[in-house]
């Protein structure tokens, strides 16, 4: 099948089913069941395919890998596990062009993100043109699934621009097969995209967040086009533009804000208790794709696999629900372990699980319960510990034994970063911990993916004013009141219990896999004490908020030193992209914003030790796809090689 039908006809033949008839008349049959495409275009096939292109669009890129190579992947924040599947997304090396070299059945293509959303597109343009057509009076025709479809393909050709710049602009269903395509500029391609999602603003209601597009969700994708437009990667032709994309952020994020406050405590929004529990429906959601427990239907969520370190193969350890099945794809860098103030700021010891129980004891000296594995986050300079990687030395306070694994982010005094990357032990992110999976090896996960949430709409919002100081439109101080508001949630609170800790393990009781409790490895305990060697308090975090722009906190101005930064400008990006990932570390963000600031190469160089000889200039865009250049067609020929190298990036 030519690549080009398969991305443009797969969504529109979607539940079309095909037939043939036997010739005998003994077995004449009429299948009355069957839906064509006439379906489409009544009240209740539009809706149908409303439905089957939120699944397509926000559900199917997080069942398999793709999702985490092109955004997690080949950044600050990490690098490859103990599996190295996809190593070649992260690493840039000579294996990473419009070809992906295949280390095994779980690498993914070059393609297979452009095909999912240009499907997407597929489905989104049809859903317009036939809402568009309808002559339903129906608000649910005429303004929501009408609005939906614009937001589907503004979504899909925002990501598709971010990515891989100039693209295909496809806008109306296809009803032949078509095969001559040519690339849109990027400039065209942001234009559609806010046109549409400006469309989408109008029509879609107030209310059904997160599980339905909003009109606040369009401001949230709206703010984000301006703000890409307006980024350096758009540098050469966004002039024209980039003063009113700036200017037209901030009263839609002020919107959005308004109307999504920020959850009280950072750790609500992973206390994942069970599928649709109480932290899947927070107010500060603006939008999710939706998984279910139901087993009957065919999405899950697979993200719980990837950034889980193993625990299972360690002393006095098993294999659990709770402590997930760890494919070990995504080690936290080093980067991470430095941007927190980690005395003050509780996201990292919420967002990063640092203690395991002992869960395969033997009646010996542990006992299931006991502290099993510890990751020490400690500072540069500290000499409490001898080596890396400490069996049997270091004690646990609590029962005055000694913890059978533990690991020493900065071991015998050292001050350089990279003692935890010699081994493929790593702080595990705990955004997708799913203990209420139906078995200890199941890979299907039940909790819902966070698209959107407020705390980004206001770094948005401070990255804008940013941009607009820049420009001689009022001071970088600006930012700090968005800045500062996300900070303020961070903080401990007064009578807050700093050890206290939380994620998706400890759905366990909404787990229909029997698991014995006495094996259960979550620990509702961090490394906070044991990290950061203070006495314990309940006292309230110091302030984190920021007021001089000229002495920003230490982990930025460690950032800014690594990146050789010293203008008012790039010390001011360099903190709201610190922030970011602070605040949204893993919530598959985080390339784009490397990508479209023009400052993915400094920092892959600074802080991913697996990519820094090899990244190169040309990696701020993804390689097209060699599917499809190969299948696409110039004057009713193939294209030559000349004519593929020219809808080629440069440097692929």
């Amino acid at each position: 099948m030519n690549t080009i039908k398969l991305i443009f006809h797969l969504s529109f033949f979607s539940g079309l089913l095909f037939f043939s008839s036997c010739k005998k008349s003994f077995l004449k049959e009429e299948l009355e069941t069957a839906r064509g495409m006439e379906y489409y275009k009544t009240d209740e096939g539009i809706q149908s395919l409303a439905a089957g292109t939120y699944y397509q669009v926000f559900n199917t890129p997080f069942s398999s890998e793709w999702i985490y190579c092109a955004a997690n992947y080949g950044v600050d924040e990490f690098s490859v596990g103990g599996d190295a599947s996809n190593g070649v997304w992260n690493n840039y090396g000579g294996g990473f062009k419009s070809i992906v070299s295949v280390t095994n059945s779980n690498t993914s293509s070059a393609n297979v993100q452009w095909d999912n959303l240009y499907i997407g597109i597929g489905d989104a343009n049809l859903l317009i043109q036939n809402a568009g057509a309808s002559a339903s009076t129906s608000d649910a025709i005429k303004k929501v699934a009408l609005g939906e479809g614009y937001f589907f393909r503004a979504y899909c050709y925002l990501r598709l621009v971010s990515q891989f710049g100039g693209v295909p602009l496809k806008t109306v269903p296809s009803t032949t097969v078509e095969l001559e395509f040519t690339r849109a500029a990027p400039e065209e391609i942001c234009k559609q995209v806010i046109d549409d999602l400006r469309q989408a603003y109008d029509l879609l209601p107030t209310a059904g967040a997160p599980a339905k597009i909003t009109r606040y969700a369009a401001a949230h994708y709206l703010a984000k086009a301006y703000l890409f437009r307006a980024s350096e990667i758009n540098d050469s032709w966004n002039a024209a533009t980039k003063a009113a994309d700036l200017a037209a952020i901030l009263p839609l994020c002020d919107e959005v804000i308004a109307q999504h406050p920020l959850t009280a405590d950072f750790a609500g929004l992973w206390k994942y208790t069970g599928p649709d529990g109480a932290n899947e429906k927070l107010p500060e959601l603006i939008l999710s794709a939706q998984f279910t427990a139901d087993v009957s239907t065919n999405g899950s969520n697979a993200q719980h696999l990837y950034f889980a370190s193993r625990y299972d193969d360690l002393p006095q350890m098993q294999r659990d629900v709770t402590g997930d099945r760890p494919y070990s794809r995504l080690r936290t860098s080093y980067y991470m372990y430095r941007i927190y103030d980690l005395v003050n700021d509780s996201r990292f010891w919420k967002s990063f699980r640092t203690k395991y129980r002992a869960n395969k004891t033997s009646g010996g000296y542990y006992a299931n319960g006991d502290l099993g594995i510890i990751y020490i986050i400690n500072q540069p300079g500290d000499a409490r510990f001898s080596g890396y990687k400490l069996n049997n030395t270091v004690v646990y306070t609590k029962t005055g034994k000694t913890i059978p694994s533990a690991y020493i982010a900065y071991p015998s005094g050292t001050t350089e970063d990279g003692a935890l990357n010699i081994d493929v032990r790593f702080p595990a992110l705990n955004k997708y911990i799913d203990g209420s999976r139906t078995g200890l090896n199941d890979t299907r996960g039940l909790r819902d993916i966070n698209l959107a949430r407020s705390a980004e709409t206001y770094l948005i919002a401070a990255e804008a004013k940013i941009r607009l100081a820049k420009l001689g439109t009022g001071s970088y101080t600006d930012a700090l009141p968005y800045i500062n508001a996300v900070r303020a949630r961070a903080q401990y609170a007064a009578g807050e219990d700093r050890s206290a800790y939380y994620d998706g393990g400890g759905a366990l009781a909404a787990s229909a896999s029997g698991q014995n409790p006495n094996i259960n490895s979550f620990m509702t305990e961090n490394a906070y004490y044991e990290s950061n060697n203070i006495p314990v308090t309940t006292a309230a975090a110091t302030s984190l908020t920021i007021t001089d722009i000229n002495a920003l906190p230490a982990g930025d101005e460690y950032v800014i030193s690594r990146l050789g930064v010293s203008n008012v400008y790039d010390r001011m990006l360099a903190l709201v992209l610190d922030e970011r990932s602070r605040e949204l570390c893993g919530e598959y963000k985080r390339w784009e914003d490397l990508s479209r600031t023009k400052t993915l190469i400094p920092r892959v160089k600074a802080f991913n030790f697996q990519a820094t000889s090899s990244i190169r200039d040309h990696h701020l865009l993804r390689p097209i796809p060699q599917t499809y250049l190969d299948g696409i067609l110039l004057n009713g020929k193939n294209l030559t090689a000349a004519e593929k190298q020219a809808q080629q990036n440069p440097g692929y």
